[in-house]
């Protein structure tokens, strides 16, 4: 759980919650689709997780983050990352064979 003031709490920290809470959606429905729909969910647990990590730098850049709980945070993202990313790319070689 990341500490923020009040103000960001209620702002900026309810929508990176929301947004963390839409790519777990997207990447449980994605776990249990076909493999053409599973492209679309993953592309959307992407998008999403991209717009987390960007409002994870707005958050950090006012101020309202600090270096060590972002320099943090910013590891795991990235692993995560490198996971969806891996995900997709098996997917996509997948749906290619079929072709």
């Amino acid at each position: 759980m990341i500490h923020l003031d009040k103000i960001s709490r209620f702002s900026i920290g309810l929508k990176i919650d929301s947004l963390f809470v839409k790519t777990i959606e997207n990447l449980f429905i994605a776990s249990y689709k076909t493999k053409e729909q599973k492209t679309i969910y993953l592309n959307k647990a992407s998008d999403v997780f991209d717009l987390l990590k960007f409002m994870l730098q707005v958050t950090w850049e006012i101020k309202a983050l600090d270096n060590k709980k972002y320099i943090a945070l910013s590891q795991i993202l990235i692993e995560i990352g490198k996971m969806l990313g891996g995900w997709r790319k098996n997917n996509a070689s997948v749906y290619r064979r079929r072709d």
